[in-house]
């Protein structure tokens, strides 16, 4: 995080320099999908008690983390699909004091930035509706990791134009994880619009890095 402290996620051990590990995700609900659809719901009221690392943990593991150790190519395998397994979607955590990029296989939260910039990951307009939610996920497409797949090069995954068609459908996947999750386990999700340019800056993307949307992830205002 440049040389600035780590902000600590709530129960976690500080980590002045270093990546938060997650604990191994375990669920203590056990809704069917069946009843999770029948749940789900988009909440744009979130409001500001904010998630255990537990539940962080819970809610990136569901999103697009590793279930398994050998997918498609002899890639890890994911619970979200993507364009031959290129895994091209990443997510940047947005929280009240630090930006993180969680890193699916050792299962941890990477420091990108200190401060607190929830009020980029809601659209021009809607940060009265969800800027107090504790957690934003940004969904950030990385084209390179199209491009260099290790599984069937199909010509699509250098077409510009066959690449926008497929992170955007892999970005629905994660965030349909994400809405269903937050369904089983009692809490509010909106997937939505954010401020592209000022995270682009903030994250630090380079070129080919594009930032598509936003989802923040709460308990609904008054819970």
């Amino acid at each position: 995080m440049k040389r600035e402290r780590v902000a600590e996620i709530r129960g976690s051990v500080p980590c002045p320099a270093g990546s938060i590990h997650l604990p191994r995700p375990g669920f203590s609900r056990d809704l069917t999908v069946a009843q999770a659809l029948r749940r789900r719901q988009t909440v744009r009221e979130i409001g500001g008690k904010k998630l255990s690392v537990r539940q962080m943990s819970n809610l990136l593991w569901a999103a697009c983390g590793v279930n398994r150790r050998k997918g498609p190519f002899a890639l890890p395998g994911r619970t979200a699909a993507s364009a031959s397994n290129s895994q091209e979607i990443d997510l940047y955590v947005l929280t009240e004091n630090a930006v993180y990029l969680y890193d699916p296989v050792p299962h941890r939260l990477v420091p990108v930035a200190s401060g607190d910039y929830r009020v980029c990951g809601i659209g021009s307009g809607q940060a009265t509706m969800g800027g107090k939610a504790p957690v934003t996920l940004i969904f950030v497409a990385d084209i390179r990791k199209l491009t260099r797949s290790k599984g069937f090069q199909e010509p699509g995954l250098h077409n510009a134009e066959t690449q926008k068609a497929y992170y955007f459908v892999d970005t629905g996947l994660i965030a349909g994880n994400v809405y269903l999750h937050a369904a089983s386990q009692g809490l509010a999700a909106w997937f939505h619009n954010c401020n592209k340019p000022a995270l682009t800056k903030a994250l630090g993307l380079r070129a080919g890095q594009r930032v598509l949307f936003g989802q923040s992830v709460g308990y609904r205002a008054g819970k």
